[in-house]
């Protein structure tokens, strides 16, 4: 984009004079010259003939953007760094070291490129509301935003490299909000964020570890990497959550339609879950302890220590207070056994025996309240047997039926 522009060789101003015609003639075959290869062959030239040159600024220009052409980044901000030697604000030269800074950094780890990247993207935005020279407004209204857009792009990747999650996640951030839709800086962001090592930033962190997974338009991330993030953000979410359950809805969608992650968004915890639902037993237990006391008794029977705890503890003890409701009895009418189930009122769990009969019948799901002594319990399936006096038992609304009257026979006179 920026390799074409070089500083005018002619204009109003009074320009600086060529030695001999012959310096004059290798310029000017230097500037018509479109291979970059001869072109800088031609350079190599100059440089060797005429040392000492007025026109120094410009073929250090030349240099630079020559070594652009041939993709030879080292050379190019070697060639960058001679001239911000003596003009600190020259764009070129600032603006191809913070394009080759990231390239270079992740094959020489060097840190003074980190620093060069960095000094020369922050000067451009500086100055990033002017016309860089020899640009008109309008053809500058049109680069600029792409000029921008890198700025922040490479201040995150410098800042990620040197562990300044917080700075980068501001730039990376700022990026996606310029242009949505670059699947390589989701993956860098949601790198940054899980980084910082604290559990608000993980659902995040998430939804942009599946956004570089899911985005498939203009600036998505190569398949390879796109893979890579989706199979993470698959496991931490299941991780993190406890389960699969929500990972289409919760994740999936939002990063597929969001380049940004929502205003709010969150996934809850495992932890979260847990203390949800231990918070909702609780009150649960406040608003019905027999059925709380239900639940631990019946866990702590159906543990690997059942069975010693029941025979140690349980056996022949009274239990306190229960409720449940009927399943069903034996005998029909007048049982001396009933069957009930206490936690959600069909599956049986509980057999109450009495020595002698109750009187009548209820109908199935009535409830009923009872104290009994521990006999038996059984775990597949789970059925614990107690003996009941009918003075516990509470709730009970069967009578026995009226004896059938009894009629005198009908004897006539004589």
């Amino acid at each position: 984009m920026l390799a074409q522009q070089q500083p005018a060789a002619a204009g109003a101003e009074k320009q600086p004079e060529f030695k001999n015609q012959a310096e004059y003639d290798l310029y000017t075959a230097i500037t018509q010259d479109t291979n970059p290869q001869t072109r800088m062959e031609k350079l190599q030239q100059w440089e060797k003939q005429f040392p000492e040159t007025a026109w120094i600024k410009a073929r250090r220009t030349l240099f630079l953007t020559t070594y652009v052409a041939l993709n030879k980044p080292k050379e190019a901000v070697d060639a960058a760094k001679a001239i911000l030697a003596n003009d600190p604000k020259d764009f070129s030269a600032q603006y191809y070291i913070m394009f080759f800074a990231p390239g270079l950094y992740a094959s020489s780890k060097s840190t003074d490129l980190l620093d060069q990247g960095e000094k020369a993207a922050n000067t451009i935005l500086a100055s990033i509301a002017t016309p860089p020279p020899n640009v008109k407004e309008e053809d500058w209204a049109k680069l600029r935003p792409d000029v921008e857009l890198m700025a922040h792009v490479n201040l995150g990747y410098f800042a990620m490299q040197r562990s300044n999650w917080a700075a980068a996640e501001t730039e990376f951030t700022k990026s996606l909000q310029m242009k949505p839709g670059n699947g390589q800086v989701d993956y860098w962001l949601a790198l940054v964020l899980s980084s910082q090592k604290k559990p608000e930033l993980i659902p995040k962190a998430l939804f942009y570890y599946a956004r570089a997974g899911t985005y498939d338009g203009p600036g998505a991330a190569d398949p390879a990497l796109r893979k890579q993030s989706l199979d993470f953000a698959t496991r931490q979410y299941k991780s993190y959550h406890g389960s699969n359950e929500g990972f289409n809805e919760a994740l999936l969608t939002q990063a597929k339609t969001n380049a940004i992650a929502p205003e709010g968004f969150t996934i809850k915890s495992a932890t979260a879950i847990a203390n949800e639902q231990a918070a909702a037993e609780e009150e649960k237990a406040k608003q019905n302890p027999q059925l709380a006391l239900w639940k631990q008794l019946k866990g702590t029977l159906t543990s690997a220590d059942g069975a010693n705890y029941f025979s140690s503890s349980m056996k022949d003890a009274l239990i306190p207070m229960l409720k449940g409701k009927v399943v069903s009895m034996e005998p029909a009418v007048k049982p001396k056994t009933v069957v009930l189930a206490l936690e959600d009122g069909i599956t049986p769990d509980v057999t109450l025996k009495f020595d002698t009969p109750l009187p009548g019948k209820v109908e199935p799901g009535t409830e009923l309240s009872f104290e009994g002594v521990a006999q038996s319990y059984t775990t597949a399936p789970f059925m614990l047997v107690l003996n009941v006096d009918k003075d516990k038992l509470h709730g009970w609304t069967g009578k026995n039926a009226p004896a059938a009257p009894h009629h005198r026979t009908l004897t006539s006179k004589r």
